[in-house]
């Protein structure tokens, strides 16, 4: 699994590891990461694609309207699936599925 724009909430990527999951997380800055993630500094605008290579699924927290369909594109290079979430009322500008979580909606792209 690749995250992109780990920011500063590594909780998710975190507990994925706990349960097994080999995740690479990305931003544009240098984050520090949980024991078991590997960062690679990456720009989903302009992506090095052996980063996202191999991975089954990517995903993003509160992924802004405007790397929507960067993020896309980057998933169907890879043949991942896309999940992510947005800012509040921001609308998916790609095809979704939606599933509703306790606290925010669930935006999936597949392959």
């Amino acid at each position: 699994m690749v995250e992109i724009g780990i920011g500063r909430r590594p909780a998710l990527a975190a507990a994925l590891v706990e349960r097994g999951r080999t995740v690479v997380a990305t931003d544009v800055h240098d984050r520090p990461v949980p024991e078991g993630v590997r960062f690679v500094r990456d720009d989903v605008t302009d992506p090095d694609p052996a980063v996202y290579a191999g991975a089954d699924a990517i995903y993003a927290l509160n992924l802004p309207p405007e790397l929507h369909r960067p993020a896309l594109a980057v998933a169907r290079e890879a043949d991942a699936d896309l999940l992510f979430t947005t800012l509040g009322g921001d609308t998916p500008l790609i095809p979704v599925d939606r599933e509703a979580l306790p606290d925010d909606v669930l935006f999936l792209s597949r392959r």
